[in-house]
């Protein structure tokens, strides 16, 4: 699941703290990358594990600018885990796999500094 908001806009809403909890964001890693040639754009299929309480979810990224297929798998990443699944042409996406804008408005990964135990909830 693959969503990019303008980075130009302005800031949102204050939000309270229940909402900001309403947003399960988890850490993964990456166990499977694979080409996605139906996507409207360049993306990528991902396979990601979340350790043993939300095992392996399927997401689908536009991550081709700044990542190989090969680099991908072994690498953990930020993800929401609790929308609600997604169709994106042929593949359902389970989870929204979190991202900033480059200079260009290119998808760079959130990902933790140090490895962290996959399933972990940002908080």
């Amino acid at each position: 699941m693959h969503l990019i908001p303008d980075p130009a806009a302005a800031p949102a809403d204050t939000i309270g703290f229940d909402q900001f909890l309403a947003v399960d964001i988890r850490v993964g890693t990456i166990v499977e990358a694979l080409p996605f040639p139906e996507a409207r754009k360049p993306a990528y299929k991902l396979l990601i594990d979340f350790g043993p309480l939300l095992g392996r979810k399927r997401s689908s990224a536009q991550i081709t600018e700044h990542y190989a297929l090969e680099q991908l798998v072994g690498m953990q990443v930020a993800a929401v885990v609790n929308f609600p699944p997604r169709q994106i042409g042929p593949v359902m996406s389970e989870v929204l796999t979190l991202g900033f804008p480059d200079a260009e408005g290119k998808v760079v990964l959130v990902q933790p500094g140090t490895a962290v135990p996959d399933g972990g909830r940002l908080f």
